[in-house]
């Protein structure tokens, strides 16, 4: 787990494209980014508060995305199912772990036509999103600490919601605890489609944990946000589902001996 501070993000995104090509460079797995951005406050700018909730900005079509990958993707489906699965497992962790919050997921980059420090790590086609407060006070940000006809502006501490940053903090934490105590997404993970039938046969590479148990292969109806059915079908890398996958989204999971899960791998088409 590494947590980093980094700089020169409004001038370009200097430090985290560092921080990103240096990982890749060095072929490191990076299971998850998130980029905290703008969590100070659940204060709106007309003054109405949400405590409760956070946003989490995951996008859908992959920012690293190459040509033969976007075919494959206007073939198949699946414009939420990329990195987004990071966000669905962010949202499923945060509803179990009490930290007091519920996960808003955007399935966007980013905010409207804006960005962040994920952005450098989604460029090195790593998994990454943004939490943001609820709403933001743009008073509040980008502003000179100043006072107009009565009104306060610049980013000071009288304005920070101390107990709703560490919420944040606390789904922060429990999801990083999740990702590091579970086993790694599945690698290679594949539909074979050598020949046209009505059912559906999945492929993946083992994983190398210790604790390894097996894995779970997960579908929902292409109009469903979220995964709604697992079937359980152990330690193989190989799954033969009576379902089509022409109707149907898949994922397959890693699970381990504790019972944790892995974040969602998302297949792609391949003939063996």
């Amino acid at each position: 787990m590494v947590l980093a501070a980094v700089a020169a993000e409004e001038q370009g995104l200097f430090g985290s494209n560092f921080m990103a090509t240096q990982f890749k460079a060095a072929n490191t797995d990076v299971q998850a980014m998130f980029s905290n951005d703008i969590v100070g406050s659940s204060t709106a700018e007309d003054g109405t508060r949400d405590p409760r909730t956070v946003r989490l900005f995951a996008e859908g079509v992959p920012t690293a995305e190459t040509p033969a990958e976007a075919n494959t993707r206007r073939n198949v489906g699946g414009e939420n199912d990329s990195p987004s699965q990071l966000a669905r497992f962010v949202s499923d962790v945060a509803a179990r772990s009490g930290a007091g919050l519920n996960v808003r997921v955007i399935w966007r980059r980013d905010r409207y036509l804006r960005g962040s420090d994920h952005i450098s790590f989604l460029q090195q086609s790593y998994p990454a999103a943004r939490f943001t407060e609820p709403a933001e006070d743009f008073a509040h940000q980008h502003q000179d600490v100043k006072v107009v006809d009565g009104k306060q502006f610049g980013d000071l501490p009288e304005f920070c919601d101390f107990d709703y940053i560490a919420k944040v903090a606390r789904t922060n934490l429990a999801t990083i605890w999740s990702l590091a105590q579970g086993p790694g997404t599945p690698k290679n993970t594949r539909i074979l489609t050598a020949q046209l039938t009505n059912e559906t046969d999945l492929a993946w590479n083992r994983g190398t944990e210790p604790d390894l148990a097996g894995y779970e292969v997960v579908w929902r109806e292409t109009t469903d946000a979220d995964w709604t059915h697992v079937i359980r079908v152990g330690d193989v890398t190989t799954a033969h589902i009576k379902l089509s996958k022409d109707n149907v989204f898949f994922g397959v999971r890693a699970v381990n001996r504790a019972g944790r899960r892995s974040p969602v791998a998302f297949p792609v088409p391949a003939t063996s």
